[in-house]
Parts: structure tokens; C-alpha cells; sequence
């Protein structure tokens, strides 16, 4: 076994493709096969598994590579420490539901991680996804939520996935609206108060499941529903139309000036956490991006 085909491993598993892989790394398709291959054969073990969807990683494979990417981390370290070479280029991915926190974490971490080069992601996705990245994956961090509604469906979900969920803070149901709707200046409001206004929530394509909803109270029918696929289309909805969504009530004001969240009277709790995999450590970017969460969150929290 070598540094090299370490780096292959990690490089294969990001691309999610063998040609793809090759082209990254400069080498043959047919010589990153091989080398593969005969790792495969030394560890006795499959670390990929071909399909024709493409490249799978197996479940033995996940935990090798979560060796490998502490292994070929240090070796970056000790090379950097003893060498005047440019650190390489770095590579980090977070999915989450449609958290501004998360995204102003996401620019904390940014600005913070000063270097010439990168290649930094940030999905804001769906609920299944979420936990589909981080099982394959294909990010290291993952942020949902669950309540008492979907908690056992999400969890059962994280423990098929060898998958832990961390709980960032808990928090009560808030509406988010326009600066200009006529509720804003409530204490509170309440579903019935919202009846009149379009309900704006976010679609979760072939899992479409009321467990998977990124809003709490999915079950519940309303004279007037959108969906839409993305945050800032929700956003110009919430102001071009006098609509709402239900979430946290943590949100950037430096981010959004012209959306306000106002407490929902309902008895529901809502935990919000990050998810990580089991058999991978956390590289030194995910732990500064969740000690800018936990920043983030303390920072928005104390203004509502």
C-alpha cells in the first residue's frame, strides 16, 4: 500500500467516477484501474463496487477510506511543516437544509481558510440527500432537523447510514414573513391567523414524505401552498407575495434584511443538529465550520 494509491482512493470517491478520477489525477483510466485493483487485493477488501449507475462505495470501503483521508491528511501536515511548498489544495463539503446560519458559517470559514486555493461546496438540499452525502460521503457535514413528528424515521435513516446526529440547539416555531406583512409587529401568531397568506415550503422530489418535509406541520392542509427548490425564490415569494414558511426563527439579518421571524403559538419543539459519518474523524475544516455553526446560532439567537 502507498501514499499514492491513498490519493487515488479519496480522488476516486469524490468523482464518483473512474474516468473523472484519471482526468484529476493526470494518469490513465487503465493504470488508476489497476493501481485500485491492487490495492483491493492487498487489503483484501472491495472498496468499490461497479454498478451501472457508476461507482459505489462499499460499506468496508467507506470505513477504509476514512483511514485514508487521516493518513494522507497527516502526510499533508508533516510535508507542509518541513517543506516551503504551498499547502495543496483543499477540499471540504457540507449539505444542509435551507439554513442562512449555515451559510453564514460557510463565509466565516471562507474568509478565515486564507489560501490561493480550494474547492469548497455548499449544497442546499433535500432532507434524504442530506443524508445520502454524508453516508456516501460525498460531504463530511450534514444539517436537518428532527421533532417528536419525524425523529424516528430521520433516525432509523442515520443508523442504517452508520451515521451520528449532534444537536446544535433547540428551538421554538417561528413564522418567516415580510418586513411589510401586515403580522409583523405581533408577539405571536397562530395557523389560523396565517390562513389568508400562501404557505411557501420546500419540495423533496422522489422522497416526498412528510417525514423528510423540511417544515414542521407538513400534515396539516392549507387553502394556499407553494413549493419551491431553492432559498432565495422562497425569500422573493415571502415579500412578493405576502407568503410564509415555519422554521427556527435563526436567520442572518446580515444575509436577509427584509425578512423578519415572528414566534408561532403551536406546541412543537424543533432540534436542529449536524450529522456526521461514524467511521470517518472529522478533518481540521469540519471542526472549524462547526465551532462557526455553534458561533453563528449563539450570535443570531441572542437577537430574537
Amino acid at each position: 500500500m502507498t501514499l499514492q494509491q491513498l490519493k487515488y482512493v479519496i480522488e476516486v470517491a469524490r468523482s464518483r467516477s473512474i474516468s473523472k478520477a484519471a482526468q484529476n489525477l493526470f494518469i490513465s483510466q487503465p493504470s488508476l484501474s489497476n493501481a485500485l485493483k491492487e490495492l483491493e487485493k492487498e487489503m483484501r477488501i472491495t472498496i468499490f463496487s461497479r454498478t451501472n449507475k457508476g461507482i459505489m462505495i462499499t460499506s468496508e470501503g467507506t470505513e477504509f477510506l476514512g483511514y485514508a483521508r487521516q493518513v494522507v491528511e497527516q502526510s499533508e501536515l508533516l510535508e507542509n511543516r518541513y517543506s516551503n511548498t504551498q499547502s495543496p489544495q483543499q477540499h471540504f463539503s457540507v449539505s444542509a437544509q435551507h439554513y442562512a446560519f449555515a451559510v453564514s458559517a460557510f463565509v466565516r470559514l471562507l474568509k478565515e481558510y486564507d489560501r490561493e486555493e480550494y474547492e469548497f461546496t455548499l449544497r442546499e438540499t433535500r432532507t434524504y440527500e442530506i443524508i445520502d452525502d454524508v453516508k456516501n460521503l460525498r460531504s463530511e457535514i450534514g444539517i436537518l432537523y428532527v421533532n417528536e413528528f419525524n425523529s424516528k424515521v430521520i433516525h432509523k435513516f442515520l443508523r442504517e447510514g452508520d451515521l451520528k446526529f449532534f444537536e446544535l440547539f433547540e428551538a421554538k416555531p417561528h413564522v418567516f414573513i415580510s418586513s411589510r406583512n401586515p403580522l409583523v409587529n405581533r408577539d405571536y401568531v397562530t395557523l389560523n391567523d396565517l390562513l389568508p397568506y400562501p404557505y411557501l415550503s420546500y419540495e423533496q422530489g422522489d422522497y416526498n414524505s412528510f417525514y423528510f418535509s423540511e417544515e414542521i406541520l407538513s400534515t396539516l392542509s392549507r387553502p394556499k401552498n407553494i413549493r419551491v427548490s431553492d432559498r432565495a425564490t422562497l425569500f422573493n415569494l415571502l415579500i412578493g407575495l405576502n407568503g410564509y414558511t415555519i422554521s427556527t426563527g435563526v436567520i442572518s439579518q446580515e444575509l436577509n434584511h427584509d425578512i423578519i421571524a415572528v414566534p408561532l403559538k403551536v406546541d412543537e419543539r424543533i432540534t436542529v443538529g449536524y450529522i456526521t459519518h461514524k467511521n470517518v474523524t472529522n478533518s481540521t475544516l469540519a471542526n472549524i465550520y462547526i465551532d462557526y455553526l455553534k458561533e453563528t446560532i449563539a450570535e443570531e439567537r441572542s437577537r430574537l
